[in-house]
């Protein structure tokens, strides 16, 4: 690494971190904080199963909620009361609960008032845990000084969404201005610190704005036009529960999910024309505007195919046991198809692929501006 291009890397790097502190500092102003103190909640393993009731064979019918009691013995693992045996209570529901044996890594509530401990869920975080971090050293052995510039980017995103995003929607803040502001920082710290500062930095850059623009612009016509309400599930319902100063925008919540998830799959595809073209360039170093330009589109016409794809499936994946339940729930195709939740889905497919449709072109013109031997007295390098 050349010493411009380390200083450089170091000065984005405190850029990001003054962003995420600042920026989290006037999100925070005036954010939501529930007045009700939670139940101390405490991981614990499982040692002893001391009891089982079958609410079947106790009362001599069926239960809707519970099926079974089941008591145990656990230590606490975590917390001022770690090492300490108390016994905890699971109330299982047939195909809702996993049953706890012992060993199992659970975390339990305790009911300060009856001084109960009731099982809340299995721990899973540890297994996660492992699996991101052989991830993250099988991502940095493969990519190297690459690989771990990607995780430092892929973190400063999270951090700018859980930091910034969420406190400022909590603080009744501007959404829309919100998820653009986030957005903005998400391609711009990503490119140039997985990247750095030259030319296919610049011209993914150019391009993934131009695809996220787009896909801002039509979504916000499209919920105008449709009329959409944001109202789909219990979840974005109870938002509305939310006590904060001004009542949640719950469309521009909407809006901006829509945004943060397109500006992934427009980043990736400029990204790619930007690098392609780049080794273009250097293995045909006579090459004009027109070459460089008629190569991005045809990249871009093999990337767009699976990408699309990949937006499509995704959506459809994440909402697959709910859209199962509308399906076999209602016999008309029309009115299956004209719930908001269904058409929400297509729309952030479709809003994403319109992003992409404007990026291809737009990073294969700025590539081809920048790239031919027209731009060498471009300070980029």
């Amino acid at each position: 690494m050349k010493k411009f291009d380390r200083w450089f890397y170091i000065a984005v790097l405190v850029l990001s971190a003054a962003f995420l502190f600042f920026g989290n500092r006037i999100a925070s102003q005036g954010m939501f904080v529930s007045e009700f103190e939670p139940m101390p909640v405490y991981s614990a393993i499982v040692r002893e199963i001391t009891e089982r009731q079958d609410m079947a064979e106790l009362f001599g019918f069926d239960f809707v909620v519970v099926d079974t009691i089941v008591l145990f013995n656990a230590e606490i693992t975590s917390g001022g009361r770690a090492g300490e045996m108390v016994q905890g209570e699971q109330s299982v529901t047939y195909g809702r609960v996993v049953e706890v044996k012992e060993g199992d890594g659970v975390l339990l509530v305790h009911d300060t008032f009856h001084d109960v401990f009731w099982y809340d869920n299995h721990m899973r975080t540890n297994y996660i845990v492992i699996l991101g971090i052989v991830f993250f050293v099988l991502v940095v052995v493969f990519g190297k000084l690459k690989g771990l510039n990607s995780i430092i980017a892929l973190t400063n995103v999270c951090m700018g969404i859980f930091l910034v995003l969420i406190p400022a929607i909590l603080s009744g803040m501007n959404i829309y201005v919100a998820a653009a502001v986030i957005s903005l920082y998400s391609i711009v710290s990503t490119l140039l610190i997985v990247i750095g500062a030259n030319k296919k930095a610049f011209s993914a850059m150019i391009g993934c704005l131009g695809g996220v623009l787009l896909a801002g612009v039509l979504m916000f016509a499209m919920d105008i036009i449709m009329g959409l309400t944001g109202l789909v599930d219990h979840e974005t319902r109870n938002l509305l529960l939310i006590p904060t100063a001004e009542p949640i925008n719950i469309r521009a919540v909407i809006f901006a999910g829509v945004i943060i998830g397109s500006t992934g799959a427009i980043m990736d595809v400029a990204m790619s024309i930007s690098s392609s073209l780049w080794e273009v360039m250097q293995a045909r170093q006579e090459a004009k505007f027109r070459d460089i330009f008629k190569s991005g589109l045809e990249i871009g016409k093999d990337i767009l195919g699976t990408m699309l794809n990949t937006l499509i499936l995704a959506y459809i994946g994440s909402t697959l046991p709910l859209i199962i339940l509308l399906m076999a729930s209602t016999t008309s195709l029309l009115e299956l198809f004209n719930m908001e939740l269904i058409i929400l889905e297509f729309l952030r497919a479709l809003v994403g692929s319109f992003g992409m449709f404007l990026t291809i072109p737009l990073t294969a013109v700025i590539c081809g501006w920048l790239y031919t031997k027209k731009a060498t007295e471009i300070s980029l390098r």
